[in-house]
């Protein structure tokens, strides 16, 4: 046992948490949640990371740390006309899809063969607003937005994985030192789960629950088993899908989104800072969990404390978090030369906010750019017998 387990723990729950946090207050108010909704929604994922984490570590003996899909709020909140009760009915559906994957290995494999240039195209249209956000926000509030940009890049060269939250952290105190807050409404009082009857809408499933599943799996779920791999574990792929898949399904019913392994969380545990043993660093799991438990205890508080931030910073917490993962998919999106035309297809139709049949556009984005892939390759082969 060493501090450092605890310290580790610690950050990367607070980089977790704090970094990401005004993106799931988006994705609730997107869908029409109200207060006590929002409240149990972070409660719920608070509690699905506790539990999850705890348990794979324990079982194990590796340090398995688990989140919540952040591009999946990321999804959430671009979307439109979606109410609440059938935004839980896609989360179940997301949810289900996840337990299916780990238990039936023929339909894993089937998600596993969708281009990984498709899906991160598809991913990258999801997150495009949310960075160009960040510039927008620049015009109306260019004294607070500005300096926390240039406070970014500058930390990220020291520590990629803190400077959201010293963005998050200066961000408050020019918000309440400069008076553009608006006055805190919550106490510490404890949090409560609120249930949430479920929806089911077909044209909600295709269009939210579907991408959902998929952006979990393609930008979450495998990055995180890469980071276990990396660091010289050999994780039991279906446990942890199962184990992830049933506490969304869980969660889901209070609202939360999908839970699944964490990728930057991730590699702050997974390293020798946390341990020189790597038999040892399973600990971390036990840590992490219970600091999430206390971020579920004090979630209405917290949410109150980013609910009185000037929308202008919400903004720009929210797109720096995700300007990684944006690099990162577009990336993957334009490295296949073969597979850069059905991307990019992919990516301006995910992007464009297209609506069509009530089916939001990341669906059609998908569909777009596997029909482009299709008719690609099907010219290919014409050409060769032609």
């Amino acid at each position: 046992m060493r501090l450092s387990i605890v310290t580790s723990a610690v950050v990367a729950a607070l980089v977790g948490f704090g970094s990401t946090i005004a993106i799931i207050i988006a994705a609730a108010q997107a869908v029409g949640a109200d207060a006590a909704q929002t409240s149990s929604w972070v409660a719920a994922l608070c509690l699905a990371m506790a539990v999850s984490s705890g348990f794979l570590s324990v079982r194990y003996r590796m340090p398995v740390i688990t989140a919540w899909s952040t591009p999946g709020a990321a999804l959430i909140a671009a979307s439109t006309g979606i109410s609440v009760h059938a935004a839980v009915g896609a989360f179940l559906l997301a949810g289900a899809l996840i337990v299916l994957a780990a238990l039936i290995k023929p339909f894993g494999r089937a998600i596993e063969r969708i281009p990984t240039s498709i899906a991160a195209a598809m991913l990258a249209g999801v997150l495009l607003q949310f960075v160009v956000g960040v510039f927008q926000s620049a015009q109306g509030a260019p004294g607070l937005v500005l300096p926390l940009v240039a406070l970014f890049l500058v930390a990220r060269l020291f520590n990629p994985a803190l400077a959201v939250l010293a963005v998050l952290f200066v961000g408050l105190g020019i918000a309440f030192g400069g008076g553009m807050a608006r006055p805190l409404t919550s106490d510490l009082s404890l949090s409560s789960l609120t249930f949430i009857e479920p929806v089911f809408e077909p044209t909600v499933l295709i269009g939210l629950g579907l991408p959902l599943f998929l952006v979990t799996m393609a930008s979450q779920n495998l990055p995180g088993f890469a980071v276990l791999r990396a660091s010289g574990y050999q994780p039991p792929s279906r446990p942890i899908l199962a184990v992830t898949g049933l506490a969304s399904l869980v969660t889901a019913l209070f609202g939360a989104h999908t839970s699944n392994l964490a990728a930057i969380s991730a590699a702050i545990c997974t390293g020798p800072d946390t341990h020189p043993d790597p038999s040892k660093r399973w600990m971390v799991g036990p840590f992490y969990a219970l600091s999430y438990l206390i971020f579920a205890a004090f979630s209405a508080a917290l949410i109150g404390l980013i609910a009185a931030l000037p929308p202008e910073l919400i903004k720009t917490v929210a797109g720096l978090a995700l300007l990684g993962a944006f690099a990162g998919a577009l990336g993957s999106a334009l490295s296949e030369g073969s597979k850069v035309f059905p991307a990019v297809i992919t990516l301006a139709v995910t992007a464009s906010g297209l609506s069509l049949f009530g089916i939001g556009s990341a669906f059609w984005g998908l569909v777009a750019g596997l029909v482009t892939l299709g008719l690609d390759a099907l010219a290919i082969r014409l050409r060769r017998h032609g």
